[in-house]
């Protein structure tokens, strides 16, 4: 079970990403667990992933922010191996060397710069260029078959709904984002109303 001031560092969080996103990131807790956060990172342009949809999971200890969560991706990119575990100095794999300091934010933004980087780590794969590039174009139908979900807040909360996505998020992954589970398996996950207490 969580501490208590995990479940109130990571509530503080969710707020705080819903009202500022990072770039090219969607990422939501699990309805169910506020522990487990799943997330989805766009291909930067100009990369061999632009096109690129990748899921994965973020899974935080209850001693967060005290010591740093595990992190891993599902949907096959040709950077990672799936369902594995990642190698950052922000992840499990590096106690040492995390700062209680960072939030959800700074893990998905340091995981999608990982991304684009070639060093080699634990959980790390080397492939051509042109394998991340199919991967990429694969990626959105591997979701919609596997494991694809849309999250979105409660809508009676009034903020981070879709509508809020709209405003703050780049209108050609949102859209994509939906128009790829509209037709095929998705889970519409709602975000439970005790996410956004403060106490």
């Amino acid at each position: 079970m969580a501490e208590k001031s995990c479940i109130k560092r990571l509530q503080k969080e969710y707020r705080a990403l819903c009202k500022e996103p990072v770039s090219h990131v969607v990422a939501r807790p699990s309805p169910s667990d506020i522990l487990e956060w799943h997330y989805v990172l766009e291909g930067s342009e100009g990369t061999p992933f632009a096109g690129g949809y990748y899921y994965g999971k973020i899974k935080f200890p209850p001693e967060y922010p005290y010591k740093p969560p595990g992190i891993s991706m599902t949907t096959p990119n040709g950077r990672f191996m799936t369902q594995k575990k990642i190698c950052l100095s922000m992840s499990d794999f590096h106690p040492e060397s995390w700062n209680p300091m960072w939030s959800v934010s700074s893990i998905l933004t340091g995981l999608l710069s990982f991304m684009m980087d070639n060093s080699p780590t634990t959980g790390s794969v080397n492939t051509t260029t042109a394998e991340k590039q199919r991967l990429a174009k694969s990626s959105l139908s591997f979701n919609c078959k596997n494991v694809f979900i849309i999250f979105h807040a409660a809508q009676h909360s009034g903020r981070c709904s879709l509508s809020t996505w709209r405003s703050t998020t780049s209108n050609n992954f949102l859209n994509r984002l939906l128009k790829s589970g509209s037709h095929q398996r998705r889970l519409l996950t709602r975000v439970p109303s005790q996410y956004w207490r403060t106490n």
